[in-house]
């Protein structure tokens, strides 16, 4: 009996850590979400046309929310982190480089596999391995 009452308390002491971080990541997703649209609202392009800032301030703004609204039901603590650390890495790099587009990544050797075969799926292994934290939510083209 005492077993069960034992497991019952680290069950709700587990769920009451459970719901602090997802009260402090809650918090830091919505602080990320502000600051993304702050920064968009004062955007302005390396170029310095009206035309190519409207164009990265409507990138900003439709990028966020789609990534936002495609994260929006995860509940693992760990991919929220992660998704939090590339927003940050991506906050960090655009502002630093002044172009809100993610960089492209560098294809490891062999990026020109056949489409079938075993030097194709290492090559696909081998891409995932490479992927830089800022493109983990971005699809391979």
């Amino acid at each position: 009996m005492r077993s069960v009452v034992m497991l019952e308390h680290h069950r709700r002491v587990g769920a009451e850590r459970n719901l602090e971080m997802t009260v402090a990541t809650r918090c830091d997703v919505l602080g990320l979400y502000r600051r993304i649209f702050r920064i968009a609202r004062t955007w302005q392009s390396l170029s310095g046309l009206t035309d190519d800032t409207l164009k990265e301030k409507d990138y900003i703004i439709t990028e966020a929310r789609a990534l936002f609204r495609k994260n929006r039901n995860l509940t693992d603590v760990e991919a929220i982190k992660i998704c939090i650390q590339e927003c940050q890495t991506r906050i960090e790099m655009g502002l630093h480089y002044r172009i809100p587009y993610p960089r492209p990544m560098h294809l490891p050797p062999m990026g020109l596999a056949d489409k079938k075969g075993r030097k194709f799926r290492m090559q696909e292994r081998l891409r995932k391995m490479a992927k830089p934290v800022y493109l983990q939510s971005h699809e391979e083209m």
